[in-house]
């Protein structure tokens, strides 16, 4: 099984595991458990514009952090390509008008994953599957 991690379950497993759910820490954990863990490239846009508007803090460089945060093991990122970036503005109705929602979305179904999120609009998207 592949999952997909939302940006928030990205920053949280690497500045604090104990805000995921126990079954999703249980999971990332274990990476022998898992095909493959995925991040969309827009996770460090998102990652970047959190700092931006200083609801997050971190105490170095950015780009250090985000260097750190993507050497997990058996995290793949997952570009943004033309097809991911077209089929996320064409999302099977209803989803939000999030862009980066979106794009996480539209990486998820392009890949078959499963995303790793507390995002309830993502949650409750019926095509899409999610897990907390």
């Amino acid at each position: 099984m592949k999952y997909l991690l939302d940006t928030h379950v990205w920053v949280w497993w690497n500045m604090n595991p104990r805000k995921l759910s126990p079954r999703v820490r249980s999971l990332l954990s274990q990476p022998g458990r898992v095909d493959e863990i995925l991040l969309s490239a827009i996770s460090p846009w998102e990652f970047g514009k959190l700092l931006e508007k200083g609801r997050i803090g971190i105490s170095c460089h950015p780009e250090e952090w985000i260097a750190r945060a993507l050497d997990m093991p058996g995290l793949r990122l997952v570009p943004l390509s033309p097809v991911i970036a077209c089929r996320s503005s064409s999302l099977p109705p209803p989803f939000g008008t999030d862009p980066a929602d979106q794009i996480i979305v539209a990486t998820a179904r392009e890949e078959s994953a499963v995303i790793l999120t507390r995002d309830q609009a993502i949650r409750k998207y019926p095509h899409v599957r999610s897990l907390w």
